[in-house]
């Protein structure tokens, strides 16, 4: 159980690589910088020129996973997102749903004893001690797999918002695919405008044409903000165990396993909100810098600056 839940983690890095990662089959890029050792290497580039050019069918190909990349000829990444976002879909819905009615038909059946060992004891004061014990036996039973079902839950919703934010960066991907086919932007944009506009997470990106990558912040915000939530929600749930047993008996040791519980899913839960920390530091510099790289690519550059004899110089240089 504990292993499955750096899954999360796991999914980010590998979102970030597909994101940056050029495919085999891209567009090969000759240099020209005279050298011919250089020019002779091949530079691969993100997106491939395509011939779909239709916003409306790449939006709605889109609703289905990596379709809006097939559409637009980007197989090797829509490959990553079908695959990534398909076996998400099996955990939530069939395994998930799976272990929950097995917890539910392993909890039933310690029901049951549970209600024989009461009646027992309600009925007949024989054997009153050795009733309680088997009936406390079962109870026990019961909540250990009512301990299971919860973490079980806080996975499942989890992993169901993962989902939904791979979904919603692979459109944000598709529509960045379709803006760039028109043509790069070599304008420059300034880095106040962008470094205002980053304070709203993806907005920064969104200005700067980079929607690919508002589409992971997305994901990434949405997939943290709810694993704290359900972390959270785990924690309360093992308070209330807490505090009813200490009620019962002080001394049980049933305690020091809460308690280990409790802090494992507190770290859990604080490693998220770190998570959404760095994820806004990330958006705000990363706006920064692709503002700051806006007309790298620009054939014209244009500078003001002091001269040597105290003046203002301005130069002009074209790229040809």
């Amino acid at each position: 159980m504990r292993v499955s839940r750096h899954i999360f983690s796991l999914l980010v890095l590998a979102v970030f690589a597909l994101h940056f990662r050029a495919e085999a089959d891209d567009r090969i890029v000759k240099g020209k910088t005279g050298v011919p050792s250089i020019d002779s290497l091949p530079v691969y580039e993100w997106d491939v020129p395509t011939d779909h050019k239709s916003l409306p069918l790449t939006l709605i190909c889109g609703i289905f996973p990596g379709g809006g990349q097939y559409y637009t000829g980007h197989y090797i990444r829509g490959g990553f997102i079908t695959a990534i976002e398909l076996g998400l879909a099996y955990e939530v819905f069939v395994n998930k749903a799976y272990q929950k009615q097995k917890r539910f038909d392993q909890a039933k059946e310690f029901q049951d004893s549970v209600m024989l060992y009461t009646q027992k004891m309600l009925s007949s004061r024989d054997s009153l001690e050795l009733f309680q014990e088997r009936r406390n036996k079962y109870a026990e039973r019961i909540r250990t797999f009512s301990d299971r079902k919860i973490e079980e839950e806080d996975l499942r919703k989890s992993e169901f918002t993962w989902m939904i934010g791979l979904h919603v960066y692979s459109l944000f991907d598709a529509y960045g695919i379709w803006v760039n086919d028109r043509g790069h932007s070599v304008e420059y944009r300034p880095v106040k405008s962008a470094f205002l506009r980053s304070l709203v997470p993806g907005w920064g990106q969104m200005y700067n044409r980079e929607y690919g990558k508002a589409g992971l912040v997305y994901m990434g915000l949405m997939g943290a903000v709810v694993s704290v939530k359900s972390r959270q929600h785990v924690i309360e749930y093992y308070l209330d165990r807490k505090h009813a047993l200490e009620k019962e008996d002080s001394s049980n040791s049933d305690l020091d396993d809460i308690e280990e519980q409790i802090t494992y899913y507190r770290k859990n839960r604080n490693q998220y909100i770190w998570g959404i920390a760095l994820i806004y530091m990330y958006s705000m510099g990363d706006a920064v810098v692709d503002a700051m790289m806006s007309d790298f690519d620009n054939p014209v550059h244009f500078a003001m600056g002091p001269d040597f004899n105290g003046g203002i110089e301005a130069s002009l240089s074209i790229d040809f």
